[in-house]
């Protein structure tokens, strides 16, 4: 009983670790993805008052 225990609470901490990089990841998709559109309107406007 007592691997089983240990067993589960390292799984819990790796679980913690990879939770916190894939929302940074998503984070920083999501600026990346921002960023993109932004460029591509500033890129249109540009486009069509020059």
């Amino acid at each position: 009983m007592k691997k089983n225990k240990e067993i589960k609470k390292e799984i819990n901490k790796e679980k913690r670790k990879y939770d916190k990089g894939q929302i940074f990841i998503k984070v920083m998709a999501g600026i990346l993805a921002l960023l993109m559109v932004v460029a591509t309107c500033a890129s249109l406007i540009y486009s069509l008052w020059g």
